[in-house]
């Protein structure tokens, strides 16, 4: 690879790295070629980007972001892919996945970075996997504000009709 290749590869991680709020990194080197070209439908089909990169132009567009990627230098050894979706646990969930249907240990969870935290290991994968989507977040948030509501409405509800047989009480008993 020359010198210009691998700066247009640097700049394309670079440009692809910047602003997302979680890439994960994985080692998927010694599978083969059938194995991950299925690996690689599987993250067509479920909207995950999964480009096989070399460690040290990992390294160079990680530096040139504003965030200290630091952190994962040291896992970026052998074999290296990133894995990008919109939602944080895609890949995750997509690892496990591969590896039950495929009955393989790999690919391996490197680390990976998800809103400010970093997850060095494989031992992380179930609990980056058990990650809620932003939108599964809004929708219990959402019911947990709807629900003061609701009860605020069901109780004014119910009193107004107390109410009325309250004031009508007290009528009968003011005509009397």
């Amino acid at each position: 690879m020359t010198k210009q290749e691998k700066q247009q590869v640097v700049a394309d991680l670079q440009n692809r790295l910047e602003g997302v709020s979680s890439f994960y990194i994985a080692d998927s080197s010694e599978l083969d070629v059938a194995t991950v070209n299925k690996l690689r439908g599987l993250c067509h089909e479920r909207n995950v980007e999964f480009k096989v990169v070399k460690n040290t132009l990992l390294i160079k567009a990680l530096d040139a972001l504003e965030q200290d990627y630091s952190p994962l230098y040291d896992i970026l050894k052998g074999g290296s892919s990133v894995m990008l979706s919109e939602t944080a646990s895609a890949p995750a969930k997509l690892i496990k996945d591969f590896r039950k249907e495929e009955d393989q240990e790999k690919p391996i969870l490197k680390g990976a970075y998800i809103d400010t935290d970093f997850f060095i290991g494989d031992e992380h994968l179930d609990e980056l996997a058990k990650l809620k989507s932003k939108e599964d977040l809004l929708g219990e948030v959402i019911t947990l504000l709807q629900s003061p509501m609701s009860n605020l409405v069901g109780a004014l509800s119910s009193g107004g009709s107390n109410l009325a047989g309250i004031i009508k009480a007290l009528e009968e008993k003011g005509s009397e």
